[in-house]
């Protein structure tokens, strides 16, 4: 659930690449007009109209026909809109988005960059504006924060208002499960220590260390179910949306869970060996439940990617039937 990675938001890009290409064309189409080649006033005005529907838009500017910018930064970030000055009659004739808009007649959009001005990863948009007598007027560029658009697409905003939330529950629930390991710990190493010669044999001492194992594998496995929620909850980015991101979380929990039933199996046939005849039904039942459980995992997982190589090729074929 932490930031989307720039892996994540490249890769989300190329799922709706023609949407957004839609939806930016949309924009720059709906705002341009001839004020905001002379007024500063006016793509200050223009960005607040944009900012209030589209909260992806970053910045938005103009270049004359020679790709000069005639215009300071109008930015919008979480200090509201305001105007970033120093980028007036910058030269912009070797940025893709100029080169692009100059030979094309359409709006053109760039692939994912590093944005100068904002340092996010970002699209940017270029429209050439032309007057009643085809003369062209400048361009009008905006920037898209990439990560802020897909989740607009995906509707995501509103979880990720929720985020600090759900990081405080997780968080507590590292703490309860690494405490709870923890305190096994100090139990297996405290009952270690009476086996020693100079303390007192407490009960059957190959028994006891069959409690002993039992203690510390059990935290293990109690310390790698909190640390996969950490990791998986906490400090990675989760793409819900992304069936690979379920299936490796699942996947992570029910390793955790076969790894304690496993040492338990074993544990309880070791027990059986040593006369105790009557756990070795238990002891098989719990070996039948693992071979059950990597089976069913197993399965599981090869479904779940041969579902996910065919959403993905679908995707792509829808991409390409929409850009022909």
């Amino acid at each position: 659930m932490g930031a989307m990675s720039y892996l994540s938001v490249i890769e989300s890009y190329q799922d709706y690449k023609s949407v957004v290409h839609d939806l930016v064309e949309s924009i720059l189409s709906g705002t341009a007009q001839t004020q905001l080649f002379t007024s500063e006033a006016s793509i200050l005005t223009a960005l607040k109209k944009i900012d209030a529907h589209y909260p992806f838009v970053e910045l938005l500017y103009t270049l004359d026909e020679h790709g000069m910018q005639t215009s300071e930064n109008a930015l919008s970030n979480k200090d509201g809109i305001n105007i970033m000055p120093g980028a007036k009659h910058s030269d912009r004739s070797q940025r893709p988005y100029f080169k692009l808009a100059l030979s094309a007649d359409e709006i053109s959009v760039t692939s994912p960059y590093m944005s100068s001005a904002t340092g996010n990863l970002c699209v940017s948009a270029a429209m050439k504006y032309t007057d009643e007598n085809a003369k062209v007027c400048g361009y009008l560029v905006v920037d898209i924060n990439l990560t802020r658009i897909i989740e607009f697409l995906r509707g995501d905003e509103l979880r990720r208002k929720t985020v600090p939330f759900f990081y405080a529950v997780y968080i507590l629930m590292v703490i309860g499960l690494m405490s709870v390991a923890g305190t096994m710990l100090f139990m297996a190493f405290e009952d270690l220590f009476s086996l020693f010669p100079s303390q007192e044999l407490p009960g059957n001492p190959p028994y006891k260390l069959f409690e002993i194992i039992i203690f510390i594998t059990l935290s293990l496995a109690i310390f790698d179910l909190g640390k996969t929620i950490l990791e998986e909850e906490v400090l990675m980015h989760k793409d819900v949306f992304r069936h690979s991101s379920t299936r490796r979380t699942i996947t992570r929990f029910i390793a955790a869970i076969l790894i304690a039933v496993s040492i338990e199996a074993l544990l309880t046939m070791f027990k059986a060996s040593l006369g105790e005849v009557e756990l070795m039904k238990s002891a098989v039942w719990m070996m039948l439940s693992v071979v059950g459980l990597l089976l069913g995992l197993g399965g599981y997982v090869y479904l779940g990617a041969k579902a996910e190589r065919i959403l993905l090729k679908n995707r792509m074929q829808y991409g390409k039937t929409n850009t022909q």
